[in-house]
């Protein structure tokens, strides 16, 4: 079927919105009517180069929800008609990793970046008669996409398509790096550094752990506040004014978990980060760094004498197929603020504006809302 989608065909470029293809889906996928999409960082990442793909052009978007229209053979627990997540990574729940209770790090995520589907390695979108790399096998940034049954989570069908779309990434990612990676507990000190949609899931994650002090840290005022209105108790401009805030508040104790969600990561930063990480404490690295970065700049002696902890997480640390409905559940019950992060909704055709909406410090969470005219 010919649709529309958002390309990117070189790096620094803007999103070029124009006609693709796909295909029809062959064994174990589905063909998802897109509602909404997401606009996580991690697309920008794609723009600079950050994440680099297989090839150009790349489909963009690897948040997203929607409505299955059709289904292909050998199709598993999923049916026309029903209300899914798209998973940004797959979980086919039988290899070792997924066996081994490790179900973000499953292994068909090896095949993230190569643009080419599970089902049999071929591509499922052409643009200009060329093969498309969608963005973590989704490219949610177009209004249909022919996805494997790994990455499609069922959902509640009475939670909005906009709110939905969040916990395909960002919400599950950001709230598992406090709940899960970092292991938050009742009555421990917590630093959020980097308030964007990751940044307000973990801060609430730390709510819902028992944090006593939440210290996030954003050159945005705006965030700062939105920081002290999802429940963080101190909010300030810099790692350093944190840091320092930190030592008084707590008596010299510092945060006891540190989670890290800024835009971009960069290894010069990571001692600055563990400054503010108590002895015994762990910090929770989620923000992306460039692929191609290798040098990072702590005090090893510091690291060793304080017994600290640096932790990587991709999703969170979760389960994909467990996480994205539960979440889900505690929104339905108030426990989970995901209507307020929801900043702005926005026209495929207005997908450039978002993600400089985004670069300003304008919204926690852009989302594309698909119409009529854009199918």
């Amino acid at each position: 079927m010919k649709t529309q989608g958002a390309l990117l065909w070189e790096f620094n470029q803007p999103w070029s919105i124009e006609e693709i293809e796909i295909g029809e889906p062959r064994r174990r996928e589905v063909k998802v009517r897109m509602e909404a999409a997401g606009m996580c960082h991690s697309d920008h990442h794609l723009v600079t180069g950050g994440i680099p793909m297989a090839g150009f052009p790349v489909l963009g978007g690897h948040e997203g929800a929607g409505v299955i229209e059709e289904v292909g053979p050998d199709v598993e627990d999923l049916a026309v008609g029903d209300h899914v997540v798209l998973s940004f990574i797959p979980s086919c729940g039988k290899c070792p990793s997924c066996q081994a209770g490790l179900r973000n790090l499953c292994d068909l995520g090896a095949l993230l970046l190569a643009g080419t589907s599970v089902s049999d390695g071929t591509h499922r979108v052409t643009a200009r008669g060329k093969d498309v790399f969608p963005m973590t096998l989704l490219g949610t940034f177009a209004p249909y996409a022919v996805v494997h049954q790994s990455s499609v989570v069922k959902i509640d069908p009475s939670v909005p398509f906009e709110v939905a779309c969040l916990v395909g990434c960002g919400v599950t990612t950001g709230y598992g790096s406090a709940t899960r990676a970092a292991d938050i507990r009742p009555g421990e000190d917590v630093a959020v550094i980097g308030i964007g949609g990751l940044g307000i899931a973990a801060l609430q994650g730390a709510v819902h752990c028992g944090a006593r002090y939440i210290f996030a840290v954003d050159p945005v005022e705006w965030k700062r506040e939105q920081a002290l209105k999802f429940g963080a108790t101190h909010a300030y401009a810099t790692i350093e004014e944190a840091t320092a805030a930190c030592a008084e508040i707590t008596a010299g104790g510092m945060a006891k978990k540190v989670v890290v969600t800024v835009g971009e990561a960069h290894g010069r930063d990571i001692d600055t980060w563990l400054g503010i990480t108590a002895k015994a404490g762990t910090c929770v690295v989620t923000a992306m760094g460039n692929l191609v970065e290798n040098e990072a700049t702590l005090n090893l002696a510091m690291l060793s004498l304080l017994q600290k902890r640096l932790q990587g997480t991709i999703f969170g640390g979760g389960n994909p197929h467990y996480d994205i409905p539960q979440l889900l559940s505690m929104y339905k019950a108030g426990k989970l603020n995901l209507d307020d992060m929801v900043t702005r909704q926005y026209r495929l055709d207005q997908i450039n504006e978002g993600y400089q909406d985004m670069l300003d410090g304008k919204n926690i969470r852009g989302v594309i809302r698909f119409t009529d005219a854009d199918r």
